[in-house]
């Protein structure tokens, strides 16, 4: 029976159990726990130096109020980017290629943003649904675009996520399949697409790791806007 090639998006199931929440706990499990030998423990040093570097770079256009979202940007990086890693390992499950889990992440955080800019500054918030200086006629259309754009942010969030990667590993999928076809025809066509396979791995591997960043920081623009 011939598979589609979507069909490594379809979430495991093991004697009709789902395994999405055990695919999305297990990256969890790799990371090294703090202890008392922090000082001389090599991957703790570099994980601490990475999340260091990565909250400052992110928190540095934000006040002091918005450095309170710090424990959560740093934890939510950290996670998109071991799912998005761990998905590119053979006989694994991607969590992110799924729009609901992805939605899932994205319309609380961006709620979170909207609501505490209507809370605490609600004119401020509300100005920019009107920018200075329009004219009166298109003041009502303005507002229903800015509106309009406003609810918009979270779908794209959510799909500009899911869309990278499921591109990225439907193209690894084909490439895969054509140099395993080309093997026993034309051998030197497959080796030139094995090696463009490869090249196209490493540059997955980038995707994973900068749309799991630009997944964070698009919702710290949006807080900024709102604090």
């Amino acid at each position: 029976m011939t598979l589609s090639f979507f069909d490594q998006f379809i979430s495991p199931m093991f004697l009709g159990i789902p395994l999405m929440a055990l695919a999305i706990m297990i990256p969890w499990i790799m990371f090294p726990t703090p202890s008392s030998r922090w000082m001389n423990n090599r991957m703790l040093t570099l994980q601490n130096w990475f999340i260091n570097l990565f909250t400052k770079q992110l928190l540095l256009p934000l006040n002091t109020t918005g450095h309170k979202w710090a424990l959560i940007f740093a934890s939510l990086m950290i996670f998109l980017i071991s799912l998005n890693m761990l998905g590119l390992l053979p006989y694994t499950f991607t969590p992110t290629t799924q729009l609901s889990l992805n939605m899932g992440l994205a319309v609380p955080l961006w709620l979170a943003t909207v609501i505490i800019g209507m809370r605490n500054q609600p004119t401020h918030s509300l100005g920019h649904l009107l920018p200075e200086g329009t004219p009166v006629p298109l003041i009502p259309v303005l507002i229903v675009i800015e509106t309009i754009s406003l609810f918009i942010r979270p779908i794209a969030l959510g799909v500009r996520l899911t869309a990278n990667l499921t591109a990225g590993h439907l193209l690894i999928q084909l490439i895969a399949t054509a140099a395993f076809v080309l093997m026993p025809l034309m051998p030197t066509v497959a080796l030139l697409t094995t090696i463009l396979l490869f090249l196209l791995t490493l540059l997955e591997v980038a995707v994973a790791m900068i749309q799991a960043y630009v997944f964070v920081l698009l919702l710290s623009l949006y807080l900024q806007e709102n604090v």
